[in-house]
Parts: C-alpha cells; structure tokens; sequence
C-alpha cells in the first residue's frame, strides 16, 4: 500500500479500508496544525495508478488462497468483506468532482461489496462542488465526511487562520443536508483560549444547532513548539486554556445542543 508520512484517521473509521488518495492539506495554514509539517510539501494527488494497485493488493487480502491460507496458519480469522472506504490525506473532498467520481468507479470495480466511502474535507472544499455534483457523490457513496470545523467561534476561526467564516459551515452543511450526504464535524475544545472557553462553546453550539451532524467528535488543542501557535503564545497574543475549563467548555456545548446528535471524545 502507498502511505506516505503520518496516517490519520477518526476513531471510527477503524474497521475501514484506508486508502491514499492525497497527502497533505490544501490549506496546511492553521496555527495550531502539526498534523502533516512531516511532509516535504503541502499536497499532493496520489496518481491513479497508485491507487489502483492499491486497490489490487487490498482485494488479494480477502480472496488470495495464499493469503487466506498464510492466515490460518497463524491464527487469524479470515478478512471480513470490505463495506466501507476511508480516502486518506488532510482533505481529499478538494479533489475534482471527476476524479472524485473516478476514485469512487474504482473502488466499486475492486470491492463491489463497498457501501460507502467517507474522507477528511474542509468547509471550503465542498463549496468547490455543484448541487449537481454533491448528488452524484451521493449516488456514487460517498458519506459520513469528517470535516474539521474546530469550533463556531467566528474570532477563534479568523485567529486561527481557518479560511471561512461561522456562517460557511451553516450554508455549505445545509447543501450537504440537500444532497443527502451524512457528515460529522471535529470540534476542537480549547481553540477560542484562556477565558473565552464558554464564549467559544456558546458560539458553536448556535452554529451546529443549524447543521445535522451524524456526529461531533471532540478533541483537545494540544500546542507544539513548532506550531505557528506556540510562536503566538510567546508573543503574548494567545494564552492557552486550562484542562478545566476546556471540560467546563465541554459541558457547555453539550448543555447548548439542541439537536439530535452523538458526542464523542477521544
């Protein structure tokens, strides 16, 4: 398989078959983000041929004689049928509606027993697509996108250099919700800083009360040396939340909630 630098993947896309089909991130300017500072660039398509031979090497798992016999002899059960595709990078839903719906024709070739493909995506990358488009990646299985919002927090987004604004994520959710492609959101405890913990889940909790994510998974904002952040807090211009009152945020936003969804922390 053709991983390139640290893979990552939500929690619960455990049991999915992670496939590369970008690294990196298009926008690789959020302060707080180390995530992908171990590649030598900022993204990168796979080549179609990268991820049809991983698709091959992938299929020969589950029906390879060899494979399933080497298997056995040590113990191991035999693969269940892939049902779910994970497309790996920072934001693969940036890639073009074609390519997109190509990847998609591939998978399907290789594992006609897949049901859904899902991904990583930025708000900005779904307001690349059409109506049109959105509901042919509907039809073509994708769904359940994770899409890294951080937070509702409009000053935490513009500090943080996001890229968008609070009301994106109520309008580009909204055209997801007509194309009938499910989606989770990331919310990252901790980002509106020391004193606006509340403020920050207050603010969100307006926001995602417009939107219907499957899920909203929480993690909490970790600040490293090398992160533009870190160069932040030593100039005084950010102050970092404690542990406390990120869970005192925390129980804010799920008091605020109003809409049916599940929460999840890692």
């Amino acid at each position: 398989m053709h991983y390139t630098g640290t893979i990552w993947r939500p929690p619960y896309e455990a049991a999915s078959l992670l496939l590369e089909v970008t690294a990196g991130c298009t926008h690789h300017s959020c302060k707080f983000c180390t995530l992908y500072d171990d590649l030598p660039f900022s993204f990168r398509m796979s080549p179609l041929e990268d991820i049809e031979s991983d698709l091959l090497e992938a299929q020969l798992w589950s029906t390879d004689p060899i494979e399933m016999l080497s298997a056995r002899l040590q113990g191991l059960t035999r693969p269940s049928p892939i049902r779910r595709v994970f497309l790996v990078g920072a934001n693969p839903f940036a890639l073009k509606f074609h390519r997109l719906k190509t990847i998609a024709e591939l998978i399907q070739q290789y594992f006609p027993t897949v049901e859904s493909i899902g991904c990583f995506a930025r708000i900005t990358d779904i307001a690349l697509k059409t109506d049109e488009e959105l509901g042919e990646l509907q039809r073509l299985g994708y769904e359940g996108i994770t899409i890294g919002v951080e937070t509702g927090d409009e000053e935490a987004l513009a500090f943080m250099n996001k890229g968008y604004e609070a009301k994106a994520i109520v309008d580009q959710a909204k055209r997801l919700d007509a194309a009938q492609i499910s989606y989770n959101f990331f919310y990252l405890a901790g980002i509106s800083g020391a004193g606006h913990g509340i403020r920050g889940a207050e603010r969100s909790a307006d926001v995602f009360n417009m939107t219907h994510p499957r899920i909203i998974g929480s993690s909490m904002l970790t600040v490293f040396p090398e992160s533009k952040l870190y160069q932040e807090i030593q100039k005084g211009n950010w102050r970092e939340e404690s542990e406390l009152e990120k869970l005192a945020e925390l129980k804010t936003l799920i008091e605020k909630l109003t809409i049916e969804t599940q929460i999840l922390t890692d």
